[in-house]
């Protein structure tokens, strides 16, 4: 099958990193706008009996790129693509996973549902809030993980600088203990956990923090940072432990609000993200902030996917 890329507007810039690293070009594809501010989707090239992958992270603005998502899928399909791979670096609406309280939607499930719909055949994303999002869908799933290249960032890191040793990875909540467990087994570190509750959404206060990280280097490790008070707030709580330094990472940057400055303001040295959301230039300092690039994994990814071999050696 012929192998077509395609690339929403959401992250042209890691797409083309994608296609550089495949060693082919973007197909041709006009996604725009009628005047009322409905996207308008042309297919450009022929599309019939091919492999196409569509690569639209589903960040801010969230409703615009997953319409325009869902709007590219359905004018692949009615072009008589082969297979439609929607490849989401980052899964929008991914938080809302289970009805933690009566009278609220999943729609990370709603989602699911909307991508099949509209003629995607299988999904390749990276680092969902919650594994169990892969059960909500009826078509294959491949979930990538950004730990690969944030593990050799901070190995590299680590034989450079002399300083950063007594290494302790920390979850910032009891549900990313899986996530810091295997991190910290393949960097040989030492595990604590912060115990926390959250009054209201995107809002946290500190209880309490299982393990030692007194005279250590704290390495936050999340899935994703959205307004970064949770991660200021467990960063403030592990220093007053007694933590020498303390570092974050996380696979996706949204950084919302006045994210950025929080961040800036912090005792936290560096936040190391990968690039599955664009880093907005123009909206606060990016002084602390590092991006890691994932085109490497999403790349060998979509090959493997596109000559039917297995993707599991992409898993850490």
């Amino acid at each position: 099958m012929k192998l077509k890329i395609i690339s929403g507007n959401a992250n042209i810039e890691l797409s083309k990193q994608i296609v550089q690293k495949l060693g082919v070009e973007l197909s041709e594809a006009k996604v725009g706008h009628f005047s009322d501010g409905e996207i308008q989707v042309k297919i450009v090239d022929n599309v019939r009996g091919a492999d196409c992958y569509i690569i639209q992270p589903t960040c801010s603005p969230v409703n615009e790129n997953l319409m325009e998502l869902l709007i590219v899928a359905d004018a692949l399909k009615r072009a008589s693509a082969k297979r439609i791979t929607a490849v989401m670096p980052y899964y929008g609406y991914g938080r809302q996973d289970r009805k933690a309280e009566p009278r609220v939607p999943i729609t990370a499930r709603l989602v699911a549902n909307l991508l099949a719909t509209s003629g995607i055949t299988r999904v390749l994303t990276m680092d969902l809030h919650a594994g169990q999002i892969q059960g909500f869908f009826d078509i294959p799933v491949d979930h990538l993980y950004g730990t690969p290249v944030i593990l050799s960032y901070f190995q590299e890191k680590r034989e450079k600088d002399e300083k950063f040793k007594d290494i302790v990875i920390v979850s910032p909540d009891a549900g990313g203990v899986e996530r810091a467990r295997s991190f910290a087994k393949h960097f040989n570190a030492d595990l604590a956990i912060v115990d926390k509750r959250r009054p209201r959404p995107n809002e946290a206060a500190i209880m309490n923090i299982i393990g030692e990280v007194k005279d250590k280097t704290c390495i936050i490790l999340d899935d994703l940072v959205d307004t970064a008070g949770t991660l200021t707030k467990v960063a403030e709580a592990i220093k007053a432990k007694g933590a020498a330094r303390v570092f974050a990472t996380a696979s996706h940057g949204v950084l919302s609000g006045s994210a950025k400055q929080k961040i800036q303001d912090s005792c936290i040295e560096e936040l190391v993200i990968t690039d599955s959301i664009p880093l907005k230039q123009n909206d606060g300092p990016n002084g602390k902030i590092a991006v890691l690039s994932i085109a490497s994994i999403l790349a060998e990814a979509i090959m493997r996917i596109s000559n039917d071999e297995s993707i599991s050696a992409l898993f850490l």
